[in-house]
């Protein structure tokens, strides 16, 4: 009947079947204990097959009692066998690392080269042979962040932050194979960052805390064992009692009947012994492999360590090589123009990729071009900043010297996300990234202007400079500000002054993701939704801005669409730390069609080009440039109308140029000097000193109400750290309980909505086809109210 059981009935029944079947199951009239013996021996014996390490127990839960699989009927574990091996036997779908060769495009004198291609972890990477894997890679792009593109039948184009690569297969069905595999990675590699632990430090310690986990289990499982071995014991010497007064019981002259009823209880007091003994003896064999195992986990633990020391001394010491041929090659007698204008600064490390240019690829279609003035006088779009009418605040507390030892931190975050790595504030300003976000308006008044424009080419160069500007306040801020807590916001309400006023919202924790809103009673609207990923690559820091920028402009309807370029923060091991900014930006008037194409050139050591610089061509809806955009990012943009074009010679790099002749340049944005004493206040412009500074009836989640954020502004460095802590441990507890809900609400059959932000929802943009956070109202009407009954409890 055991067997006859219908394998699809629940485990439970089988369970109870399975036990019932030696232990109640005896038959009562058995003429002697041979019967019962040889049944208690076969059960030990299978209990003992159980726990041979070749078949490992199985266990299903009847009530709070462990039962092995294998006191299960026996049909329905062969079954569970056959399906258990078909599918350890099914391939996986897709590979965790593909390799290759691909031609990848390097520049326009030495077109697409071919290159060894590896894709592993989300990651996919290349090198010029296959040799060069043991100790250099020319470049890596990420898939959690990129976009796969074909062009044509063997063209692939990947693309993520300022980065793009342009690739070539030689066949088309090799180019299949390759797409099949990015976007297998590309998916994978996107669960694998949701999965991941939150922003503000989730990730625990791992080397002491996994071993302390790990002998603290050990010693439970002894304490257990002994615990066990005493009933043992203690059941033996009672069963041994029982087992002498049934003996006792036999000899006297009892009924017929009496005495098989006692013979069959003395049977199953054997059983019971026999049954407890191999219990005993299992739990000691799963012990022996738990310290077996555990031994052999410490080992591998150890040699992992031992093999990321080795490289965090490796790669220091080449930090250090590297820094020492740095000033030994400014020592040297230079053999290029005295002219070179190098930043006062800082110095960026000669490019470790290809001798192509790899670190950013140079974008295809960007125009050459050469500009020669002529005497007319142009339009002049440069403005004025106004002058604030409240009275704000000047200075912050200067900061304290702390010294800190940024290798100790960072080594321990290499290829790492940067905003998963729990930082001390040692390493941050006093302002949050809801608070650097709303830095971007510092030059509104560009917008201002732009709003006011007739020539919508004119309000394109504007609209740039405004784009261009929001770098400027990065070139000594190499500082991390604070990461958002889910739910916090900032508010900056400047209508008084300026005629504007910006909301910020953390909206995500997975990515971490902020959304942005800002209307102007000038005639503009600007919103976006920045998800900030950076990673630490040894000797720099990247930081890729990813999410669009949008600008509409209230009387016109022109509506702009731009994305923000790669941040690279260098010397993070040896050297005095300094910030670059390459990639290119496309903006596009979504209404007119017309276009501005700017690029970020990285430093060099050995160009000739300004530190810093940006170059820019305005062109309309049919390509024709009428515009060209010059100047650095951290200083100044001026932009020249074209009069006349004509195509000129050859280049250096093999490409014809295209020479534009252009009216007297005139100034279209100027960086504002920084407020004096600035090198201890953070290096914070007149903008930044405000942000921070209290202010009546803001919201309850306002990054100004942040307290580790207060007190560190406040040169309480020890506290805020203790805040800090206390804040992010909160966040976690509140981010189990979320989990909880969704796990039960699982298991119940329901829906679990989740987190959804409060002042922002996700709605799909009519323009560009992507969803993303857009500002849902209500935030200063619940201001003009003064009711936060609705604002979460965060800090």
């Amino acid at each position: 009947q055991l067997c006859a059981l219908n394998p699809l009935q629940s485990d439970r029944q089988s369970v109870l079947a399975s036990l019932l079947l030696p232990l109640v199951s005896i038959p009562a009239s058995c003429e002697t204990g041979f019967t019962v013996v040889s049944l208690a021996l076969e059960l030990t014996q299978r209990i003992r097959q159980c726990r041979r390490p070749q078949a490992p127990v199985a266990v299903s839960r009847w009530g709070s009692v462990p039962v092995p699989a294998v006191l299960r009927c026996p049909r329905m574990s062969e079954q569970g066998k056959g399906s258990t091996s078909a599918s350890a036997a099914a391939p996986a779908p897709g590979s965790d690392t593909y390799k290759g060769w691909l031609f990848k495009w390097t520049n326009y004198l030495k077109g697409y080269q071919r290159r060894w291609f590896v894709l592993s972890n989300g990651l996919l990477s290349y090198y010029r042979t296959q040799a060069e894997m043991a100790h250099t890679c020319r470049g890596t792009i990420n898939l959690a962040t990129a976009h796969i593109d074909t062009e044509d039948a063997c063209n692939i184009v990947l693309s993520s932050g300022g980065r793009t690569y342009h690739l070539k297969a030689s066949t088309e069905v090799e180019r299949q194979r390759w797409v099949t595999a990015l976007e297998l990675a590309k998916a994978k590699a996107i669960r694998m960052m949701n999965d991941q632990s939150d922003d503000s430090g989730d990730e625990e310690p791992a080397s002491q805390s996994d071993r302390s986990e790990i002998q603290g289990t050990l010693k439970i499982l002894v304490s257990k064992l002994d615990d066990l071995s005493t009933c043992n014991d203690l059941i033996a010497k009672h069963g041994a009692a029982l087992q002498r007064s049934l003996s006792e019981l036999e000899g006297l002259k009892v009924p017929v009947e009496g005495g098989e009823k006692i013979k069959a209880v003395n049977e199953r007091a054997t059983l019971f012994r026999i049954t407890s003994n191999a219990m005993i003896n299992a739990c000691r064999d799963f012990l022996d492999l738990a310290e077996t195992h555990s031994r052999r986990w410490q080992r591998a633990l150890q040699y992992e360590r031992e093999q990321r020391t080795h490289l965090e001394e490796t790669i220091e010491q080449l930090a250090k090589q590297h820094n020492s041929l740095e000033r030994a090659w400014r020592a040297a007698p230079t053999l290029v123009s005295t002219s070179l204008s190098a930043p006062t600064t800082n110095k960026e490390e000669a490019s470790d990729e290809d001798e192509d240019t790899e670190f950013f690829d140079a974008m295809e279609d960007s125009p050459a071009f050469i500009t020669v003035t002529a005497t007319e006088n142009s339009h002049n779009l440069s403005g004025a900043k106004l002058q604030p009418r409240r009275q704000r605040r000047t200075h912050v507390p200067d900061k304290p010297n702390y010294s800190l030892n940024l290798w100790s931190i960072m080594k321990n975050c290499i290829g790492k996300e940067l905003s998963k790595i729990p930082m001390p504030v040692n390493f941050n300003e006093p302002l949050s990234m809801l608070q650097r976000l709303t830095e971007d308006l510092e030059y509104h008044e560009l917008l201002d202007k732009a709003a006011r424009c007739d020539s919508s080419l004119e309000q394109m160069c504007l609209v740039a400079a405004f784009s261009i500007s929001s770098y400027s306040t990065t070139v000594h801020r190499t500082a991390k500000p604070f990461n958002p807590l889910l739910g916090e916001t900032y508010e900056l309400d400047r209508r008084e002054e300026f005629g504007y006023r910006s909301l910020c919202e953390q909206v995500s924790h997975h990515p971490p993701a902020a959304a942005h809103h800002v209307i102007s009673q000038r005639g503009w609207t600007l919103w976006q939704e920045i998800t900030i990923a950076s990673k630490f690559r040894g000797k720099y820091l990247s930081i890729m801005p990813l999410g669009a920028i949008h600008l509409q402009f209230h009387s016109s309807g022109n509506q702009y669409v731009w994305r923000k370029v790669t941040s690279t923060v260098h010397n993070i091991i040896v050297g005095k730390l300094w910030i670059d900014q390459s990639g290119d930006i496309e903006i596009v008037n979504h209404r007119t069609k017309e276009t501005c194409q700017l690029k970020f050139s990285p430093y060099s050591y050995f160009s000739r080009d300004v530190p810093r610089k940006v170059t820019g061509v305005v062109a309309d809806s049919g390509g024709q440039a009428h515009y060209i955009l010059s100047g650095t990012w951290d200083d100044k943009i001026e932009s020249a109308k074209i009069i006349q074009s004509s195509r000129g010679g050859s280049g250096s790099e093999g490409k014809q140029k295209t020479v534009y002749q252009t009216l007297s340049p005139k100034l279209l944005w100027k960086k504002y000097p920084l407020p004096e004493n600035a090198e201890n206040m953070y290096y914070f412009s007149a903008l930044a000193l405000t942000l921070n500074e209290q202010e009546d009836g803001v919201g309850l989640t306002d990054s100004r109400l942040r307290p580790d954020q207060k007190l560190m502004e406040e040169g309480r460095w020890d506290e805020a750290n203790s805040e800090k802590q206390r804040l992010e441990e909160k966040q976690r507890a509140v981010r189990r309980r979320r989990e909880a809900e969704a796990s039960d609400a699982l298991d119940e059959g329901k829906e679990y909505e989740g987190y959804q932000p409060l002042w922002f929802h996700q709605r799909r943009d009519s323009v560009t086809g992507e969803t993303n956070f857009v500002y849902k109202g209500g935030y200063w009407e619940a201001k003009e109210r003064k009711d936060w009954s609705m604002c979460p409890n965060i800090f």
